[in-house]
């Protein structure tokens, strides 16, 4: 801890002009009034305040707001009160010791009304003096020093992930970013304490094996830039845990992937320097292609400045070099703090980078502590993108969102039913990432069905359950159809009429909750027929004598060329339809897949025994599939499903296989009564003015 003349004489060494005396004052103020409290760790509560004010001195910050670091407790946690704080040490300190009062209830944003509040006030007192937020982050980094000492792991775990979602996010967004990277590193060891474990134990071997690799490294840098005449400071360290952590998660890969896991900085006199020591380097040692960054020409939203690239060093490693002037670096490294130098006169400069001034507009039009809340969220963050429905409402979501993202973000129906979307105005297909701003509509209909291949895309957890849940109940609604359509042939062979209360008997004599449950069972071929026969009518399967397999086909098919009583289905493939010429693949413990001469797989070679096989007398149709290609207007599917009733065909299945700006994409399964019918349709298809393509599957 400092000691009272340790402080001042900080203090001193960089403002002469400071009030000693005042300084000792609030010093001792400080001790006075948190007395005997302790910390978690043991030590007297004042310790605290008292290295938050040094953590203050580094900024080389005013004596006001020195002062404010000393006191921000007091109010909060001793019988001080401001106006008495303003009594003894003006009106200035006791606005910012009220300022960073009223940032200490603050809790991790959540969607909820008392977290939106908290943050306006955090945002006003913020807006009405910048020192407040520095206080403030200084007094969460040093929390963060000692967290480890707090005994409750839940406790532990809240501050870290409050540090993660609030402070750190901050701290970034004025340029703080010494702060930004120690916040995350120790908040990181709570939140992902095993994670943590295993990365810095491989930095630590790292370091052991490679012994001074960055030093040489550097070492190299610094004398190829002295051969051309440039005049450099150069360090080097290696990638900060929680940013290769994070790499890991974003890039799915392992730490031994992470190839550029050492990084160098040089510092420069002038600006023309920092570009010649780029072209140095460049020339040196070749440059990675996409890696080049120049954020002197182009700085970004917190004023940060410097030239970012990477190489490729000896034996195929990579590493990171930043190249910044001097004055940059302590404007990076220490960000808006390092523009505020407060004389005395009480005049504050107008040092508000844009970000914060759009804060302060946010505050003053917000109607309500949501709106706020919304609004605010998308000024700190930068791992996220915001996207606007038609009508404003704004929606938070992970990099790298798409529509269907954003459709289920809005409501799980919409997702669910979404076909297309307009970014912008524009038609985009559904796997389009969205960019900060987008303004997303998202185009539905009621026949849309969530699709399997949308998990390919999507980010979001909640689209991912959403859309696995709707593939599933899909898939049990199809299989209890198909499972229905064998339980009625299994009907047939019973020696009686059965009534509802014999198939739920049936269902609780077979283990299962109900009478889906049984259907389900039996299109999934997890009962037997002679299974589901003695659990409708016990004893109905004793005298029979007949083979195991009995036929499961539609009695409205009949197929020559099989014998008696063994099963078939036909292919999904090709869907063969009477009138076909068909050929039948005998496989073990399968049955007769019959499929159409010209069958693909036939083509590509079958190893199974072939039938001869044709149509039979009593076969009255079957299901074809086309697939229609749609212009992407109004009308135009009502139109196609014209020309199927009109053909007198019923739709078995549609599904919309694939849209854009222009087209859509359909594949139907018609129940037709044989190929000339089929025919008759794809060519009405053909001559319609709606549809692009049509041909049969």
């Amino acid at each position: 801890m400092l000691r009272q003349y340790e402080l001042v004489e900080r203090v001193l060494a960089y403002d002469p002009e400071a009030d000693e005396a005042m300084l000792n004052r609030a010093y001792v103020y400080t001790v006075q009034k948190h007395g005997s409290q302790k910390r978690a760790s043991g030590d007297p509560y004042f310790s605290h305040p008292v290295e938050v004010a040094g953590l203050m001195t580094e900024l080389k910050l005013d004596q006001e707001t020195i002062i404010t670091a000393l006191l921000h407790d007091t109010v909060e946690d001793t019988l001080a009160t401001t106006d008495e704080i303003e009594k003894l040490f003006g009106p200035d300190v006791a606005r910012l010791v009220d300022g960073v009062t009223k940032l200490s209830k603050i809790e991790a944003m959540g969607e909820n009304e008392r977290a939106a509040e908290n943050l306006r006030k955090f945002f006003l007192a913020m807006s009405e003096d910048i020192r407040v937020l520095l206080v403030k982050l200084a007094d969460r980094l040093h929390n963060m020093r000692t967290l480890h000492f707090i005994r409750s792991e839940e406790k532990r775990r809240r501050i870290a992930r409050e540090t993660m979602d609030i402070y750190a996010p901050l701290a970034e967004r004025v340029g703080m970013y010494e702060y930004m990277r120690e916040m995350q590193l120790l908040a990181f060891e709570q939140l992902e304490p095993e994670a943590y474990a295993i990365i810095t134990g491989r930095l630590a071997q790292i370091r052991s094996s490679e012994g001074g690799q960055v030093d040489a490294i550097a070492l190299a840098i610094k004398q190829a830039l002295a051969e051309a005449g440039l005049k450099v400071e150069v360090s080097g360290r290696e990638k900060h845990p929680y940013s290769i952590w994070k790499k890991m998660a974003e890039r799915h890969v392992s730490f031994e992937q992470i190839t550029d896991i050492m990084a160098f900085r040089v510092l420069t006199d002038t600006v023309e320097d920092s570009y010649k020591a780029l072209g140095v380097l460049h020339t040196t040692w070749q440059m990675i292609p996409g890696r080049f960054k120049d954020y002197i020409s182009t700085p970004k939203s917190n004023g940060y400045r410097s030239l970012h690239t990477a190489l490729i060093y000896e034996n195929s490693m990579r590493m990171e070099v930043q190249v910044r002037t001097h004055e940059m670096h302590r404007t990076n490294e220490f960000g808006l703090a390092a523009h505020w130098a407060y004389k005395q006169g009480g005049v504050r400069p107008d040092g508000q980078v844009g970000w914060l001034r759009d804060l302060i507009e946010i505050v003053d039009a917000s109607h309500d502590a949501e709106e706020l809340l919304e609004h605010t969220k998308l000024a700190i963050y930068q791992d996220r993108i915001f996207a606007f429905t038609p009508k404003g409402q704004l929606l938070q979501l992970p990099k790298g969102s798409t529509p269907v993202d954003f459709a289920y973000a809005l409501h799980s129906d919409l997702g669910s039913f979404a076909v297309g979307a307009k970014i912008n105005g524009r038609h985009m297909p559904l796997r389009t990432a969205l960019n900060n701003g987008d303004v997303v509509e998202v185009i539905k209909s009621r026949s849309a069905s969530p699709q399997l291949a949308w998990l390919g895309f999507v980010v979001t957890g909640k689209a991912r359950a959403a859309i696995r849940r709707a593939v599933r109940a899909k898939e049990r609604a199809e299989v209890a159809t198909i499972g229905r359509k064998l339980y009625e042939q299994i009907v047939e062979r019973l020696p009686s009429k059965i009534g509802k209360k014999a198939v739920k008997d049936a269902a609780k004599r077979l283990g299962l909750a109900s009478e889906e449950e049984l259907m389900i069972a039996i299109g999934t071929a997890k009962l037997e027929d002679r299974a589901v026969m003695e659990a409708l009518v016990p004893g109905s399967t004793k005298h029979m004598a007949e083979p195991e397999n009995w036929p499961k086909q539609d009695r409205a098919i009949s197929i020559r060329g099989l014998t008696a009583g063994m099963a078939f289905h036909l292919g999904e493939c090709c869907h063969p339809v009477p009138g076909d010429r068909i050929v039948g693949i005998r496989q073990p413990d399968v049955g007769v897949e019959v499929h159409a001469i010209d069958c693909m797989k036939l083509a590509s070679g079958v190893d199974a025994d072939w039938l001869d096989l044709s149509w039979g007398e009593r076969t009255t149709g079957a299901v074809g599939r086309v697939r229609v290609v749609l212009y992407n207007r109004p009308g135009t599917l009502a139109e196609a499903a014209g020309i199927f009733a009109g053909n007198r065909a019923n739709i078995a299945a549609l599904e919309n296989t694939g849209r854009d700006e222009l087209f859509s994409t359909y594949e139907v399964d018609l129940e037709v009564n044989d190929l000339a019918h089929l025919t008759r349709i794809v060519s009405a298809l053909r001559a319609s003015d709606a549809v692009a393509e049509a041909e049969r599957i």
